[in-house]
């Protein structure tokens, strides 16, 4: 868990320069160079330009939250920590305190403040002072029941209201099926579609649309025996969920407002990819999709599913959105599997990983260029932003064109983010917002994708350590 950081307006020299000596020699260092020739647009290595419109204060504090979440044991004890006070009773004395020291650090740096006006500042400062959008995620995740499920409705079409009162195209609006459905369900209609999938003569009589969920690499292992039919209740109650999900779509139609369905774990995802397609045919009219599903590039199966649900968009005559990342819950994945006894659904190596990223971007580039659907690329490394900002250089995509966008967490590849405005991209943060014993679940995944030195902070905070070794000197000498 990071440190918490109050600092003043005016740092003085000596802190700032005891805080960076012992990283002096880091200070210089940027990601390898790519294979190829970087794109000349796309240049991370004059962070002055880069953090022009970054203050000091933020860089510092920035720094030091990342810098200590590379530190793994205090990670872990954060972790531990965050996890007990959750569980914990309310009112008790020590869950109280961690949750204060969380909100004044890991939830200050990764969130958007624990309500909807806060959120909407962020937005707005955002875009006024560096030009980047929102993705505004309402944190909720994991409903257990129809309750849960229209308390976290009623968030999410607050969101959009939100959204709605922000400038025009600064702000789109992100949904977890996960809080919409209860778990249950889910994992109930998953186990149907993964028999679906195996058998094509069973039959799902609450299936809505025949759009490609699954293929012959998906972790179908994971339903081994024919599963019960849902109930009429179940049927009923699932029926209600897309209501949930329709209305926030209507909503969002209405105010002009992208959606975005997050991807979330592969016992649950076929479920999630059934209620994505189900509101992209209904909702996505016209040449720009509103609503965008999400494939994690570290599943073994997601560029065979992708490709299958690009074609069968364009057989429909649909265009269809889809959001790109690497994915976010590699230790649930390889957990659960360990426990079942089968194989990992994830690729299984980082470099397995990238590849299946850039392949899926690069052939996502393509049907842009050819009209066909919408690419967000979410991603927080370099190498992987520079190449599909080659490849949309070399294709002719208009740097203007909202069917490419890039995305970034905020908190995380500030760096990258700011890199691809300034080169003329479209580019997004995503924004979590909510009290934080409501995002523990997010703060939790943050942490573990931060821990250690090889995460995938490291060129953030060799970014931001040049940057203010720059600031320094400056300030010491006058260089610039």
């Amino acid at each position: 868990m990071a440190i918490a950081t109050k600092i003043p307006t005016k740092i003085p020299r000596t802190l700032v320069a005891r805080y960076l000596s012992s990283a002096s020699t880091l200070a210089d260092q940027l990601p390898e160079a790519p294979s190829q020739p970087p794109v000349p647009t796309l240049d991370l290595s004059d962070t002055r330009q880069l953090f022009a419109s970054v203050p000091t204060a933020t860089l510092l504090r920035s720094l030091a939250n990342l810098s200590t979440l590379a530190a793994g044991p205090i990670v872990d004890l954060g972790a531990a920590a965050l996890r007990a006070a959750a569980a914990a009773p309310e009112g008790r004395l020590l869950p109280a305190a961690v949750l204060g020291v969380a909100r004044a650090t890991v939830h200050r740096h990764f969130c958007a403040g624990g309500g909807f006006e806060e959120a909407g500042r962020a937005v707005e400062a955002m875009w006024a002072e560096q030009g980047l959008r929102s993705i505004l995620d309402y944190g909720m995740e994991d409903a257990e029941d129809g309750a849960a499920c229209d308390r976290n409705l009623d968030g999410f079409l607050r969101t959009v209201e939100m959204a709605s009162l922000r400038p025009p195209t600064s702000a789109s609006v992100c949904v977890k099926i996960t809080a919409l459905c209860p778990i249950s369900l889910l994992e109930r209609a998953s186990d149907l579609l993964r028999w679906k999938q195996k058998d094509p003569t069973f039959q799902l009589p609450w299936s809505t649309h025949s759009f490609p969920i699954l293929c012959d690499s998906s972790p179908l292992y994971l339903t081994p025996s024919v599963p019960d039919p849902l109930t009429e209740t179940q049927e009923f109650d699932l029926r209600l969920a897309q209501q949930r999900l329709s209305k926030i779509c209507h909503r969002c139609a209405e105010a002009g407002i992208p959606l975005v369905i997050d991807a979330e774990y592969a016992s649950l995802q076929p479920a999630i990819d059934y209620f994505t397609y189900s509101a992209a045919i209904q909702f996505n009219n016209g040449d720009q999709p509103m609503v965008y599903g999400t494939i994690q590039a570290y599943l073994r199966d997601s560029r065979e599913r992708m490709v299958n649900a690009v074609e069968a968009a364009e057989r429909e005559g649909i265009p269809l959105g889809i959001k790109l990342v690497r994915g976010a819950y590699l230790t649930r994945e390889t957990n659960l599997a360990l426990s079942l006894g089968v194989p990992s659904p994830t690729h299984g190596s980082i470099q397995e990983t990238h590849q299946c990223f850039d392949n899926c971007a690069a052939f996502l580039l393509e049907r842009v260029r050819r009209g066909s659907g919408a690419i967000l690329l979410a991603t927080h490394n370099v190498r992987s932003g520079q190449a599909a900002a080659a490849k949309a250089e070399e294709l002719g995509i208009g740097k203007e064109d909202q069917k490419l966008q890039f995305a970034q967490l905020l908190g995380m590849a500030d760096g990258l983010s700011l890199g691809l405005k300034n080169a003329g991209f479209q580019v997004s943060k995503y924004v979590p917002f909510g009290p934080v014993e409501q995002v523990i679940p997010y703060l939790l995944r943050r942490a573990e994708e931060n821990r250690g030195l090889l995460s995938s902070s490291t060129v953030d905070r060799q970014l931001i350590r040049k940057e203010l070794m720059r600031r320094l000197a400056t300030a010491v000498v006058g260089r610039t």
